[in-house]
């Protein structure tokens, strides 16, 4: 259990792409890690792109990011919803400026691009969102994983293997 006690956001909302955020939710809890799902209401439904659901555990404005070791930004079209609350910039700014990890999959990046951490950064992502990204400042590179210090990043679910490999070695190094 490389993860035991490592508490971790995961955040969604309506139309996210459902292998983006169940496969980091298993293999962190496959690790002993403890993983909340946080979305706009706490015991919230919300639905994926391909119609798989997932109950949300807290609200964005129950959470104190200081009492958590990561956070994890899904992709699909949720992105779009997720970066319209301050609450969750607070939190995506909060980790970057903790330095402690960030994953962001696919069009993840548009969270992080809304609470202005990405420039000078490294990242990946969909190359659909690759012109986003660069004009947010970020260096973009067409690969499965990309990581800059504490930011992990990814393109899409076929990469997941390989995001999670670099996330978990990020978060069993942060503090």
């Amino acid at each position: 259990m490389r993860l035991a006690g490592k508490k971790i956001i995961q955040l969604v909302s309506n139309d996210f792409e459902d292998l983006e955020l169940w496969y980091p939710v298993h293999r962190l809890r496959e690790e002993g890690a403890i993983v909340e799902i946080v979305g706009e209401k706490a015991d919230e439904k919300y639905i994926g792109k391909y119609g798989v659901p997932i109950v949300s555990d807290k609200a964005f404005d129950d959470i104190t990011p200081s009492e958590y070791d990561a956070i994890l930004v899904p992709g699909g079209w949720s992105p779009d919803l997720l970066r319209r609350f301050d609450s969750v910039l607070a939190m995506v700014r909060h980790f970057d400026e903790t330095k402690q990890p960030i994953g962001q999959i696919c069009h993840a990046g548009w969270v992080l691009i809304s609470a202005g951490v990405l420039n000078g950064v490294n990242v990946t992502s969909t190359p659909g969102i690759k012109d986003d990204m660069t004009n947010a400042g970020a260096t973009w590179h067409d690969e499965a994983v990309v990581v800059d210090g504490h930011i992990i990043s990814s393109r899409r679910p076929p990469d997941l293997p390989d995001y999670m490999r670099e996330f978990i070695k990020v978060l069993e190094g942060s503090k």
